[in-house]
């Protein structure tokens, strides 16, 4: 008896080597796509977890104890003229900065026209006086703001040192302590 198709070259036994290698490739990808999302999860949950700790608190004396983010930065809610905002602690601004958006939501009038010196360079801006702010419990009634501050989002702004003149500040390892003066 003879082969049926005497022509044909003997079969391999060896799978296609380019398709054994697409198919590999493949796998090897959705393998470190499934790693990548896992650790994405797992750090996503890690930082909201240590967000909750991170809650500025108020310490005997009435000290306001804000603990420093991952960022390095100082953040703690407070208002401006009984209006909520995201302050970020920032020791080296002579005035709390704000945006429009938050000065109009807070009533405040439109201030004297001054140019302010920024990290990006001078801008417009205007200033108000007297007006009530508050951070974590601290709140005092005669704070310069300075509006115009164009942040990450319209609720954030800076506590410079128009409020904080008027406590102690001490930053260590951990956190810094406002102590009412």
């Amino acid at each position: 008896m003879s082969a049926p198709y005497p022509d044909e070259p003997p079969r391999s036994a060896a799978p296609d080597l380019g398709r054994q290698l697409r198919s590999n490739t493949f796998a090897l990808l959705a393998f470190w796509l499934v790693v990548g999302g896992l650790l994405w999860a797992g750090f996503s949950w890690w930082e909201a977890r240590g967000r909750e700790s991170l809650q500025p608190y108020e310490a005997g004396g009435g000290e306001l104890v804000i603990p420093r983010s991952p960022d390095g930065h100082f953040y703690v809610p407070g208002e401006i003229n009984h209006v909520r905002v995201q302050f970020l602690v920032d020791t080296g601004a002579s005035a709390v900065a704000i945006s429009d958006q938050v000065a109009r939501q807070a009533g405040l009038p439109e201030g004297a026209p001054i140019t302010v010196r920024t990290a990006n360079g001078d801008r417009d801006a205007r200033r108000v006086t007297n007006v009530p702010v508050k951070a974590g419990h601290l709140t005092r009634n005669d704070v310069t703001v300075t509006t115009g501050l164009a942040l990450g989002s319209a609720d954030d702004a800076l506590l410079g040192q128009s409020f904080l003149r008027h406590f102690d500040v001490q930053i260590d390892g951990s956190g810094m302590r406002l102590r009412p003066r």
